[in-house]
């Protein structure tokens, strides 16, 4: 797992430099672990991505009331006083997480999280763990 984090690094840090603005890049579990980060420390990292577990939660919660859908959360953005939070499904019960300043350009985070998904994300599914596990 420390071996996957470490090449995980220039990945997330690739995605937060080449876009300006973003102040942090988290990748969580679907129960709210943290799994890798760039630009920030790891308490707030956990802090981050156990509030991220809530919302989606939330999120697929309100997609089941849509009839024709899935009902699975794939993006969801909040926009605070400072800045804007964006959090992606990233493959099977794994995640993206984004916090950018005000001035970033919503478009390009968003494309660039969809391109980071597509290139990583088998390698970002999480397996399922005690309880939830199938017998």
């Amino acid at each position: 797992m420390i071996q996957q984090r470490t090449n995980m690094d220039w990945l997330l840090r690739d995605l937060a430099e080449t876009v300006p603005c973003i102040r942090h890049v988290i990748v969580l579990s679907a129960d709210g672990l943290r799994l890798a980060q760039h630009g920030t420390d790891p308490d707030t990292a956990d802090r981050l991505a156990a509030a991220c577990a809530g919302l989606q939660s939330l999120a697929n919660a309100v997609g089941h009331e849509f009839p024709n859908g899935d009902g699975r959360m794939r993006l969801v953005v909040i926009e605070v006083g400072g800045g804007f939070f964006y959090l992606m499904a990233a493959g099977s019960r794994a995640y993206l997480a984004v916090l950018a300043d005000e001035g970033v350009d919503a478009g390009l985070v968003g494309q660039r999280m969809r391109d980071l998904v597509a290139r990583i994300g088998e390698h970002l599914t999480t397996p399922v763990r005690g309880s939830e596990q199938i017998a």
